[in-house]
């Protein structure tokens, strides 16, 4: 155990540590996330012990019993150490926390509308199979088909840590299925995330910078559109920051999700002002990580997705569409750790 984790425990057995509960939380969550760094050092270097013997054994011994078991547990801690290593890369101010996706479709229409929302899908099947709990905060549905924009609140361990990989411009090459004489079509979406910004950090937001306003939320109609004007638009008159929520049937919801998107936006412009000032003090160019297409999604003539940064790629277009990312995700983490 940690001096940190230490501290959080003598704490905790105190007689009054209920009495702040927001305070007590937040350290229950704390010690939590340092339990979740240490015990997998620790389990890797016991293992690494029990090999060791093993093979000091097999040295007198000579089994082929031994040998094999040697080798099989080779195998496991070489899956460990990568998932080890995966956290250690996972290692920045916020990769631990919450993270807010944006899903905004590019220029082309219904085309790029629809690609809009099979990226949602995607990504919400990736949520899905690794635990992730989430909440559109704001969907937008397409003219003809499609979405025009999705807002998502994702919540669990590493979820900015991993998703930041995902921002950026993505490219879909296809025969459309819009195109009655079914020529090939490309189309671009763009992704940006956001980590979710603790309570306990200070972004400061004057009211007179910026501007509410209200109307009714789209929607397919029926019960899912509201009657009244519940959805919000929040304009950031210093940053030009836009953000808007629609999907909570009350306007003070949607308010309040409207304002921890916008809170979210401007710390994440501020961390990259912060970062363009240390790049030119350090006399290096810095990437607009939103302006670069980062991936293609190739459906005809070929099957194929390849992540422009990295090289990582695969045939398996149907299992990427369903949210097996992982490997794009990782890919990236190790390309930005040697990149730095």
């Amino acid at each position: 155990m940690t001096s940190e984790s230490v501290a959080i425990e003598e704490k905790m057995s105190s007689p009054d540590f209920w009495n702040d509960r927001q305070k007590a939380e937040k350290l229950v969550s704390s010690l939590k996330t340092l339990k979740n760094q240490i015990e997998p050092y620790v389990r890797l270097k016991d293992d690494l012990v029990s090999l060791r013997e093993l093979i000091v054994l097999n040295n007198d011994d000579e089994d082929d019993s031994i040998l094999s078991e040697i080798i099989s547990e080779l195998g496991k801690i070489g899956k460990r150490m990568d998932e080890f290593e995966l956290r250690v890369l996972l290692s920045g101010e916020n990769d631990r926390g919450n993270a807010l996706m944006n899903i905004h479709p590019g220029a082309g229409g219904t085309e790029s509308q629809d690609w809009a929302e099979m990226l949602l899908r995607l990504y919400t099947r990736y949520m899905d199979r690794n635990g992730y709990q989430y909440k559109l905060l704001d969907l937008q549905p397409g003219d003809e088909a499609g979405i025009k924009n999705a807002t998502i609140e994702v919540k669990g361990e590493m979820a900015y840590g991993r998703l930041k990989s995902e921002g950026g411009i993505h490219r879909l090459v296809r025969i459309s299925p819009f195109d009655a004489n079914h020529r090939r079509h490309t189309s671009f979406a763009s992704i940006f995330i956001y980590p979710e910004v603790a309570e306990d950090i200070e972004v400061e937001i004057n009211p007179e910078d910026i501007r509410v306003d209200t109307y009714r939320a789209s929607g397919a109609g029926g019960q899912h559109v509201n009657k009244t004007d519940s959805a919000i638009r929040i304009t950031h008159f210093p940053t030009g920051i836009v953000v808007q929520c629609q999907n909570e049937r009350s306007q003070h919801r949607n308010r309040e999700s409207a304002m921890k998107v916008l809170r979210s936006r401007i710390y994440l412009k501020l961390l990259e002002e912060e970062d363009a000032r240390r790049a030119k003090v350090a006399g290096e160019k810095k990437d607009i990580s939103w302006g670069n297409q980062i991936r293609s999604y190739v459906f005809h003539p070929y099957t194929m997705v390849k992540d422009h940064r990295t090289s990582v790629q695969t045939g398996n277009i149907q299992a990427v569409m369903d949210g097996e990312i992982d490997q794009f995700i990782e890919g990236f983490l190790r390309w930005k750790e040697r990149k730095q």
